[in-house]
């Protein structure tokens, strides 16, 4: 991918650890793991952003309900970054209206 759209390193490497971050949470807590439910990843290119959308088959959640991990009873827990670092890695985060739906879009330039 980073070839094909002459990527910068910089925002090649924030696309992927958002998107790998999103994919393992939609497996992990939107779908718990479950065999028989699929993770929908689909991606939308044009000459200035790419858009990623992850889709879960989970009860969803409210993402104002996640604890904030940059405060100091939450630094030393293991989990619990997944969606900040999303927030933090793509130019635009948004979720639908039950959570079980995320879209992310990189600016190209």
């Amino acid at each position: 991918m980073q070839d094909k759209f002459n990527l910068d390193d910089c925002i090649y490497g924030n696309i992927h650890l958002a998107v790998v971050e999103a994919v393992t949470n939609a497996i992990i807590h939107g779908n718990h793991m479950d065999i028989n439910k699929n993770v929908i990843l689909k991606s939308e290119v044009n000459s200035s952003s790419i858009t990623f959308i992850v889709k879960d088959q989970g009860s969803g959640f409210d993402e104002t309900s996640i604890p904030d991990p940059t405060l100091p009873e939450n630094k030393e827990k293991l989990n619990g970054r997944g969606v900040f670092l999303i927030k933090k890695l793509a130019d635009k985060v948004s979720f639908n209206e039950n959570g079980t739906e995320l879209q992310m879009i990189f600016h190209l330039s």
